[in-house]
């Protein structure tokens, strides 16, 4: 009779144990998550700051085509527009993540200085651009106080598919700010920041840590790290040949169908041109 009890204490003892060391194991995985999460992307840059310069050096429009012809139709965040005009961002990608309010989150969410955003905030400089993945376009990301960090750190921007608060002060701060608009709502009612560096979505498009981000008044384009190299050789001299079709056209003024989009006459033209150094 005393032998069903006794195995009933001993399979809750060695469920007991079991369940201790699988609560250990979550408690290691999320502790190397968190310090992989927090390793600056900067540490061993995929794109060199010579390569981020070169591709500064390009339109959005001119990279977008470069990336278009090698495979890569979806580059563009949409919905990410300059709020202050005429300015150029070029940065590599450090990524956050906000995901929709929920009670449990908010209150498993880190706090202070050790909230996501902030997290973030320290893994940026002047060669790196924060993109935020927002949970809807009117859903404000931050504004003058938080942003204010980045100020002292001097990002080479700020990206979202959401929103921004407090535009008057942004605009002293002395960094470019991409966003789908301003406003005036607060972004912790109905969000969280909860992921730092990983892969997320923004504006329709991934964006990796690490990716080189480009934006100007037409928009802002995302790089993939491994594909800097070609895009660059290809958007530039597709810039080269635009040059030279519109000094035919200056010259020769007619359709601009002859050669554009890039055909056969394209081709031959440009090449003519190299030849007598005019290109």
């Amino acid at each position: 009779m005393l032998v069903c009890p006794f195995l009933r204490v001993l399979h809750w003892l060695l469920c007991s144990i079991n369940s201790s060391r699988v609560h250990n194991q979550l408690i290691s995985i999320e502790t190397t998550d968190r310090k992989q999460l927090e390793k600056p992307v900067t540490t061993e840059p995929a794109i060199s700051d010579e390569m981020l310069a070169k591709l500064g050096e390009l339109p959005t429009q001119t990279l977008i085509d470069g990336l278009w012809v090698d495979g890569w139709p979806q580059a563009m965040i949409h919905g990410a527009r300059t709020i202050f005009p005429g300015q150029k961002m070029v940065g590599r990608a450090v990524t956050l993540r906000f995901v929709p309010h929920r009670p449990d989150i908010l209150k498993d969410k880190p706090k202070a200085a050790d909230s996501p955003e902030y997290v973030a905030f320290e893994l940026c400089g002047p060669n790196e651009v924060l993109v935020a993945s927002s949970v809807g376009p009117w859903e404000s990301i931050g504004g003058d106080i938080k942003f204010y960090r980045l100020a002292q750190l001097k990002v080479g921007g700020l990206v979202t598919d959401g929103s921004v608060r407090d535009t008057a002060e942004l605009k002293d701060y002395g960094f470019p700010v991409f966003a789908h608009s301003s406003t005036a709502k607060q972004g912790p009612a109905v969000m969280q920041p909860w992921g730092v560096n990983d892969v997320i979505e923004c504006g329709g498009v991934v964006v990796r840590p690490g990716d080189a981000i480009i934006g100007d008044d037409d928009g802002v384009v995302v790089v993939p790290a491994a594909m800097a190299e070609r895009v660059l050789e290809i958007a530039a001299e597709r810039e080269e040949v635009e040059q030279v079709i519109k000094k035919e056209l200056r010259k020769n003024p007619q359709s601009p169908g002859k050669y554009y989009p890039f055909n056969d006459n394209t081709w031959k033209l440009f090449e003519e041109y190299k030849e007598r150094g005019e290109a």
